[in-house]
């Protein structure tokens, strides 16, 4: 390639990746005048750190904190979910006795795509790269079921039946949804995520070994 072609080539490259950033930072913005005009913060934290200090802070609210939606969920999830809301939690947040109705708004192609891509700009410096792989992990399984007994509060799919308890979001799909290094910094540190309320909290009761098999196990779940 000769040299004028190289710098050509560069320059279209360059060219491109400043159009990508742009566009991606104009989806961004665009998603946030969508988020605040929706008033969504109404029911969802968009902005860190935790700031409930009490019980009762916590059960003010209507819905999960989102502001640290980029380092918990897979890129795609967002989005589709958006477009077609399904319930993650069988009861209502913050309950065990009501039934979730399920009635979240739903969002047109644009502004899901939009509303995701600002959600998914915002991140925890406290979730980093684990090196931890999610998949069928036997050691996690056993601290999942036998340890800790997880699925007294989390559905999951076992031999093509939906078994476990009701009171915390469903773990059916987590492969689709979850960010392994989000399940794995959760584990170790939850009151980086849940300063009052912090189920679970493992800390003292299994090592970081078994929170790494557990993290594995948990973001593999189909």
């Amino acid at each position: 390639m000769s040299s004028i072609k190289l710098i050509s080539a560069t320059l279209i490259a360059v060219a491109f990746s400043i159009v990508c950033t742009a566009y991606a930072a104009a989806g961004v913005a665009e998603g946030k005048r969508i988020f605040d005009g929706k008033k969504c913060g109404s029911c969802h934290q968009s902005t860190g750190p935790a700031k409930e200090k009490t019980i009762k802070d916590q059960f003010a609210k209507k819905g999960p904190e989102l502001w640290y939606a980029g380092s918990k969920f897979k890129p795609g999830f967002i989005e589709a979910w958006l477009k077609s809301p399904k319930s993650i939690r069988p009861l209502q947040y913050n309950s065990i006795t009501k039934k979730n109705a399920a009635d979240h708004a739903k969002l047109s192609g644009s502004e899901a795509t939009d509303v995701a891509a600002y959600l998914m700009s915002l991140t925890s410096a406290d979730v980093k790269p684990s090196g931890i792989k999610a998949g069928d992990n036997p050691k996690g399984k056993r601290v999942f079921i036998t340890k800790m007994g997880c699925y007294g509060c989390h559905q999951l799919s076992s031999k093509g039946s939906v078994v476990g308890g009701l009171s915390g979001p469903t773990f059916v799909g987590v492969s689709s949804r979850l960010n392994v290094d989000w399940v794995y910094a959760y584990l170790v540190n939850p009151q980086v995520f849940k300063p009052v309320r912090d189920m679970p909290n493992y800390v003292g009761l299994i090592d970081k070994q078994d929170m790494a098999d557990l993290a594995s196990y948990v973001a593999g779940l189909e």
